[in-house]
């Protein structure tokens, strides 16, 4: 496997030179297992595109979605009504955020302006059925035992019975979905070599598959 450092900036460049196919707005999806860095990388990319000068891109992150642990690929048809329909026909969308606390959606709604650029970040969201719409699709990987241990402490030991059934899921809709494989970038969520993580992201190169 080759890893190769490139910059935010670069990336940011390069998704306001795509063709928007979701009305006017550009869909980024950063997929890919939980605990692979997902959120850090969104972040980041949305920080390079408002240093260009075009604002900062909203940022929705489908654990905000999801009714709970049961709703792992299931949250689709809420992100369309929601979000993705009025985006298709030029107009702002919004969403009620779950409490995973409270279990429960929040009463007050997040809005979703119709930007050039919308990122969405979480398991599933480059599936294949969005795949037409996406100016750019990220697929972020890293090392089973430390997802696990971010996830552990970010969360704490208790979720893991639950933890360890939602990684068999979101590895049965990747094998079936073949996100890796169709995603443009795939990115190392979890570099060794020195860097400024601020400003680069590790990007694996794949092999050209065999004729």
């Amino acid at each position: 496997m080759v890893t190769v450092f490139e910059a935010y900036a670069g990336l940011a460049r390069r998704v306001l030179a795509r063709p928007a196919w979701l009305g006017r707005t550009r869909l980024v999806a950063v997929d890919g297992p939980s605990g692979a860095g997902k959120t850090v990388f969104a972040a980041r990319l949305a920080d390079a595109l408002a240093r260009l000068g075009s604002g900062r891109p909203p940022v929705v992150n489908t654990d905000d979605l999801l009714d709970g642990w049961d709703d792992q690929l299931t949250f689709w048809p809420r992100l369309e009504e929601s979000v993705l329909t009025p985006l298709r026909a030029g107009r702002a969308g919004a969403y009620h955020r779950y409490s995973w606390v409270r279990r429960r959606f929040l009463p007050r709604p997040v809005p979703v302006p119709a930007a050039p650029v919308l990122i969405l970040e979480g398991v599933s969201v480059a599936r294949a059925a969005v795949g037409p719409e996406l100016s750019l699709a990220v697929f972020v990987t890293a090392p089973a035992a430390l997802r696990l241990t971010r996830a552990v402490a970010r969360d704490g030991p208790s979720i893991l019975p639950e933890l360890r059934r939602w990684h068999d899921g979101e590895r049965a809709h990747f094998a079936a979905d073949d996100t890796e494989a169709r995603a443009d970038l795939l990115v190392d969520g979890a570099p060794t070599l020195p860097h400024d993580p601020d400003r680069y992201y590790q990007r694996i190169a794949r092999h050209p598959r065999p004729a």
